[in-house]
């Protein structure tokens, strides 16, 4: 045994060991929740651990990381096994898909392409990518597959990126700006009519010029969003407390009182 399998050796051996719980899980005499969950039923799991290990990255806390990390490996191999069971693929066909995509997608790393740096790196994925796309009968396009179950913001976010890449952009943030303040005007011509309709259509244009602003400055809108609705729960917390300290509740308080609180937690 050389050096590299002694390394790899003990995780191989805690995989196969997390692959016998799995399976005595699913066994006939397993669990019966586990044996009742179907590729349906398990994706909302998956979606949630995915969040609880971004929370976890975000707050900078490796054991959680890791924790998060483990309970989101695991729902995975639990998926690739529902679908193993139905006869649909086998987990060692992913593994060998992604290994293929990758070598595929990286030419510069595996071929004889030369880059100049990531942007090219960026830009021959995604050609690689669109013709992939192409040959499997899907759209070419540069906005590429973004699933729509992604946080609309988020989604925003990377459309307004991809197809900046291919030209289609503002020349700088200043611009952004000016239709933004144009799609709000448009909004109050829409709230002045009632047309509500109109109104759900001019919001989510400004929330889309928003998301392109934030781009253009070079911040992601997701994460400043996070960060504005953790300061507006923090000052509610501190609001509050101010409130029950006074022995009345928030409710009791009249608009001007909350405002006036809410400008001393400000300060």
């Amino acid at each position: 045994m050389n050096k590299k399998d002694e390394k790899y050796q003990p995780m191989i051996q805690e995989f196969m060991s997390l692959i016998d719980v799995l399976r005595r899980l699913r066994a006939p005499d397993g669990c019966p929740w586990d044996r009742e969950q179907t590729p349906e039923t398990i994706k909302k799991y998956i979606l949630e651990e995915a969040h609880e290990l971004t929370e976890a990255v975000e707050q900078g806390s490796s054991a959680d990381a890791c924790e998060e990390l483990g309970d989101l490996f695991f729902l995975l191999l639990f998926l690739a096994d529902l679908y193993e069971e139905d006869g649909k693929f086998t987990l060692k066909d992913a593994m060998e898909k992604i290994r293929q995509k990758m070598i595929r997608r990286h030419p510069h790393i595996f071929g004889d392409v030369e880059v100049s740096g990531s942007a090219d790196v960026i830009a021959n994925w995604q050609a690689i990518k669109a013709s992939e796309a192409e040959g499997k009968g899907k759209r070419k396009s540069a906005l590429g597959d973004l699933p729509r179950s992604l946080p609309s913001l988020q989604r925003a976010f990377r459309m307004g990126e991809r197809a900046s890449r291919v030209g289609f952009d503002w020349q700088n943030a200043e611009a952004v700006l000016e239709k933004l303040e144009e799609e709000i005007d448009e909004l109050k011509e829409a709230s002045n009519k009632g047309a509500l309709e109109q109104v759900e259509e001019e919001v989510g244009d400004v929330l889309f010029s928003a998301a392109n602003l934030a781009r253009k400055l070079g911040i992601n809108p997701e994460d400043a969003l996070k960060k504005a609705l953790d300061k507006f729960s923090r000052r509610f917390y501190e609001l509050e407390d101010r409130v029950s300290e006074s022995g009345r509740k928030v409710s009791e308080l009249t608009p001007r009182e909350l405002d006036d609180i809410w400008e001393e937690v400000k300060g």
